[in-house]
C-alpha cells in the first residue's frame, strides 16, 4: 500500500505547478517572458539586420515590409535594435539580480539567525540605503567606479541587496524558532548547513517572488540609466538609448518611440504579474513550515549527593534566565541539580509550563534568544557542556546526545526529503559516504519498525502519519548511536495504540544501544512505566527526585502527593476527578519561598519566608524541597492511589511501575 501510494503521489503533478498553471494571468506573463528570452538568446540568428548598420537613404521609416517596425534616424532596422536591446537588457538584469542576491541573502540569514549586534548593523545599513532614492543611489556609485552597463548594474545590484537581505532577515526571524531548525541543531549540524540546507529552501518561495519582481525593477532602472547615457555605450542597442534618441525625432516619425516603449513596458508588466501571480499561489498553498551569545556563567557544586557512581550526565545549580528589552530578567529556570547514570532512564515529569523542555534545550546548548545560562554545571561524560564553544557542541549533539522532539512533523525539514535529514548526522559526525549513509537510514527506518524504508527515504514529511514520523525523528536521534538519548514529550501528540508502540520501541532501542534517556513527559503512567528514577518539576524548579516506585508510594513533596492524587483511579466508583486548585504563577511574579505553597494544603509561614532548598533524604537516594515532610507523611492518605494493575484498567500496562534497573 505504501508502495502504491508513494507510486500515485510521483504520477501526480506537483501541487503548486497545478495551482499556478490554471492562473490565466501566470500562463500569459510566463508565455510571454518565455518568447522575450527566446528572441534574445536567437537574436544574431534571427535579427533581419545588422543593429549597427546604416542606411542613411532609409532613415525615420515606418513599419514596411523590408523594415516591419521602420528605421531610425540613422537608417538602422528598429526590429533588429529591439531583439539586440533585449538581450542587453535581460543580461544586464540577471547580473544585478545575481549581485543583489549574492550580496543581501547571506546577509539575511546571517543577521536573522544570529541576531544580536550583527543583526543590528545589517539593519541599520538596510535602513540606511532605503533612506537613499533608489536611482540616486546607482548615480552616486556610477561616479565613483566609472559609467558603463556593467558598472551600472554593480551599483544597481548593491543597491538592490537590501531587499534581500530585508526580506531573507525576517523569514528566517519567524522560521529560526521552528522545532525542524531544533531538530538540526541537535543532531550537530553545523551552521553552514542549518542556513542553507535547512532555513534557506524555506526562504526560496518569497525569494523567488523577490527575483521576479525585481527582474521588472532592473530593466525598468537599466533603461532610465541608458535613456540617461549612463548604461550601455552609445551606438549599442538598448531599449533605453533607442528611446533617448527617438525623443529627438519624435516629430518627424511618431512611431519611432513605440517599439522600445512597448517592449519596456510589457517586460516589466510580465515580470511584476508573473511575480504577483506567484506570491498568491505560494500564499494558496499549504503551509511548509542561535540567539545571543551566552556568558560565561558561574559553575556551582549542588549539595545534594544524589548518586554517589560516576554519572553520565551532572546538572548542579543551573538557572536560566530571560532578559526583556528594558533590562529586566526573568528566571525561567532555578537551581535544577539532577543526574542521569550510564544506562539509566531518567524521567522528568510536571504540569505544562514546569521547565521540562527549558531543561532540556540548556542540556543541549540550545536556549532561545533571548535567553542564558546564568550560572550552573552540565557536565556530560566529565566534560563540561556551559563552556564549550559553539564548535564543540557541534560535536556533541547528535554525536554523543540525540533528542527527540514533542512535534515530530514540525521537527523534520518541511522541504527535505527523509533520506537526506536521516542521513545528514551521519555524514556530519561518522564521515560517511552518501551512498553509506543512505545505506545505514534504510536500515535505520526499518529498525524502528518502518515498512518499506527505501520507500519512505524518497517521502517528504507530510506524507507520513505522526507515528511514522515520529519513528523517523527517533531513527534520526539514534542514527549515531548516542550515548543519551532525550525524548520531549515524544509520545503526547499520539494515540493510544501508537503512543504505546513508541514507548515499547523506546525501551528496545536504550537495550539494544545501552544509552541513557531522559524521558520528558507530563504523563505519569508513562514516567511509571519507563523510567528507573524521576524528577518533579514546578515553576522552574525540581522539587522532588526518587526512585519511581518510591516516588509513586510515598511521596515527599506535597506538589507530588496532590499530583499523583489527580490520575484517574477505577477502584472508587464515580467520585469526582481530583484536580489541584490554583495555577503554576507566572515567571514574573514567583512567590517568596516555596513556589508551590500558594497552592498547598500544608503551607505554614516558614514556607513563605525563604526559598527552600534541594535536600537529600534517605541517604542521598532521593532528594525534596519541602520543609514540611513530617507533615506530608503524617496528612498521607489511605486512598492515594495504587500502583498495582488495575484489571478493569485498559492502560494497564503503561501504569505499571517498573523497578530500578541494575
Amino acid at each position: 500500500m505504501i508502495k502504491s501510494a508513494a507510486h500515485r503521489i510521483r504520477q501526480q503533478p506537483p501541487r503548486f505547478q497545478a495551482r499556478l498553471w490554471r492562473r490565466p494571468v501566470a500562463v500569459a506573463a510566463a508565455s510571454f517572458l518565455i518568447v522575450l528570452t527566446l528572441a534574445a538568446l536567437l537574436a544574431p540568428q534571427i535579427a533581419p539586420y545588422d543593429p549597427l548598420a546604416q542606411n542613411l537613404r532609409a532613415t525615420l521609416q515606418g513599419p514596411s515590409v523590408e523594415h516591419a517596425l521602420g528605421t531610425d534616424h540613422l537608417g538602422r532596422d528598429v526590429l533588429s535594435r529591439v531583439l539586440y536591446g533585449a538581450s542587453a537588457s535581460l543580461a544586464a538584469a540577471i547580473q544585478a539580480v545575481l549581485i543583489a542576491v549574492v550580496i543581501g541573502v547571506p546577509l539575511g540569514l546571517a543577521a536573522g539567525y544570529f541576531g544580536g549586534w550583527f543583526d543590528r548593523v545589517v539593519s541599520w545599513l538596510i535602513d540606511v540605503l532605503y533612506a537613499i532614492p533608489l536611482l540616486l543611489l546607482a548615480m552616486g556609485l556610477l561616479a565613483v567606479i566609472g559609467a558603463g552597463l556593467a558598472n551600472a548594474m554593480l551599483a544597481v545590484g548593491i543597491a538592490l541587496s537590501k531587499n534581500f537581505a530585508q526580506l531573507t532577515r525576517a523569514v528566517v526571524l519567524a522560521e529560526r524558532e521552528e522545532l525542524y531548525v531544533h531538530g538540526a541543531q541537535a543532531v550537530g549540524a553545523t551552521v553552514p548547513r542549518i542556513l542553507f540546507r535547512h532555513l534557506l529552501p524555506n526562504v526560496a518561495p518569497a525569494l523567488i517572488v523577490q527575483i521576479f519582481l525585481t527582474f521588472g525593477n532592473i530593466i525598468l532602472i537599466e533603461s532610465a540609466l541608458s535613456f540617461l547615457g549612463l548604461g550601455v555605450q552609445v551606438g549599442q542597442p538598448s531599449w533605453g538609448t533607442m528611446l533617448a534618441e527617438s525623443r529627438v525625432y519624435v516629430r518627424v516619425q511618431p512611431f519611432l518611440p513605440i517599439p522600445p516603449g512597448m517592449a519596456i513596458t510589457l517586460s516589466v508588466l510580465a515580470f511584476n504579474l508573473l511575480g504577483d501571480t506567484l506570491r498568491d499561489t505560494f500564499a494558496a498553498g499549504p503551509s511548509v513550515s542561535v540567539g545571543r551569545r551566552r556568558p560565561k556563567p558561574t559553575i556551582t557544586a549542588s549539595s545534594v549527593p544524589i548518586a554517589p557512581t560516576p554519572s553520565l550526565l551532572e546538572v548542579n545549580g543551573l538557572q536560566v534566565q530571560f532578559m526583556t528589552d528594558d533590562g529586566q530578567r526573568f528566571t525561567v529556570l532555578d537551581d535544577i541539580t539532577f543526574d542521569i547514570q550510564p544506562g539509566e532512564t531518567f524521567g522528568l515529569v510536571g504540569e505544562s509550563g514546569s521547565g521540562k523542555t527549558m531543561t532540556s534545550l540548556a542540556i543541549m546548548g540550545m536556549v532561545p534568544s533571548p535567553g542564558v545560562i546564568s550560572s550552573g554545571s552540565i557536565c556530560f561524560a566529565e566534560r563540561e557542556l556551559i563552556t564549550m564553544t559553539p564548535h564543540q557542541l557541534q560535536t556533541v549533539r547528535g554525536r554523543e546526545i540525540g533528542m527527540v522532539f514533542q512535534e515530530s512533523v514540525t521537527a523534520l525539514n518541511p522541504v527535505m526529503k527523509i533520506g537526506r535529514q536521516v542521513a545528514a548526522p551521519m555524514r556530519t559526525h561518522l564521515g560517511l559516504s552518501q551512498n553509506a549513509a543512505y545505506e545505514r537510514a534504510a536500515e535505520l527506518l526499518a529498525l524502528v519498525g518502518i515498512p518499506a524504508p527505501r520507500q519512505i527515504l524518497d517521502s517528504y514529511p507530510h506524507q507520513l502519519s505522526g507515528g511514522m514520523a515520529q519513528r523517523v525523528a527517533i531513527a534520526r536521534a539514534i542514527s549515531c548511536q548516542p550515548r543519551l538519548l532525550i525524548a520531549d514529550e515524544s509520545t503526547s501528540a499520539l494515540d493510544v495504540t501508537i503512543q504505546s508502540q513508541i514507548l515499547e520501541l523506546l525501551m528496545m532501542l536504550r537495550e539494544q544501544f545501552d544509552m541513557a534517556m531522559l524521558l520528558i513527559s507530563h504523563d505519569l503512567g508513562v514516567i511509571a512505566r519507563m523510567c528507573d528514577r524521576t524528577a518533579v518539576m514546578y515553576a522552574g524548579q525540581i522539587v522532588e527526585i526518587a526512585e519511581t516506585p518510591d516516588l509513586f508510594a510515598a511521596p515527599r513533596h506535597p506538589y507530588t502527593a496532590d499530583l499523583l492524587a489527580t490520575r484517574p483511579r477505577t477502584d472508587i466508583g464515580h467520585s469526582a476527578m481530583r484536580v489541584i486548585q490554583g495555577r503554576v504563577p507566572p515567571l514574573h511574579d514567583q512567590p517568596t519561598g516555596c513556589r508551590y505553597h500558594p497552592r498547598c494544603a500544608l503551607a505554614e509561614d516558614v514556607c513563605r519566608q525563604a526559598p527552600i532548598a534541594l535536600e537529600a533524604l534517605d541517604d542521598g537516594r532521593r532528594a525534596s524541597r519541602c520543609v514540611r515532610i513530617g507533615a506530608l507523611i503524617a496528612a498521607a492518605q489511605p486512598e492515594l492511589p495504587s500502583l498495582q494493575p488495575d484489571p478493569q484498567d485498559s492502560a494497564t500496562e503503561v501504569l505499571e511501575p517498573k523497578g530500578p534497573r541494575r
